[in-house]
């Protein structure tokens, strides 16, 4: 996963989320996945949590995260 390009599945808008990394084209930010995930959710249950996301949209979170580009505060 960590070679995906994720690039065309992430997107950052100061005006959409505070600038937060979201899901092109939804409003979902990438951490909500990724809380989701180390929460112990399912793939098919964050997208029933989340119709607006699409199968592809999960490991390019992950490839996201892995490329060190999510940030905590």
């Amino acid at each position: 996963m960590a070679g995906m390009d994720w690039r065309p599945y992430i997107a950052t808008d100061p005006q959409i989320m505070h600038g937060a990394a979201c899901i092109r084209g939804t409003r979902v930010p990438v951490s909500v996945a990724l809380d989701n995930l180390a929460a112990g959710e399912t793939v098919e249950r964050i997208l029933a949590s989340f119709p607006s996301l699409k199968p592809e949209h999960v490991p390019a979170a992950l490839a996201y995260a892995a490329a060190g580009r999510v940030l905590r505060s």
